[in-house]
């Protein structure tokens, strides 16, 4: 573990996974290595930066943060 504002901390990350595996990959199971990369990239590209709320945006995606800042 890392000192406060140090950025060796891993919570960001974590807190992806978990939201990885509550919304996207729990109980599923792939044939193939490929698929499951597939789901992955089609949750982080098509759903985590485009349509998924966030709180501390306002309850708007990233992608509509940056619209509105542009």
């Amino acid at each position: 573990m890392s000192r406060r504002d140090n950025c060796w901390g891993n919570g960001v990350m974590e807190s992806f996974f978990s939201s990885l595996k509550k919304e996207s990959i729990r109980k599923r199971l792939y044939k193939t290595r490929e698929m499951a990369r597939a789901d992955v990239f089609d949750y982080i590209e098509a759903f985590y930066h485009q349509l998924r709320r966030y709180s501390h945006l306002g309850g708007g995606s990233p992608e509509a943060f940056e619209h509105a800042r542009a």
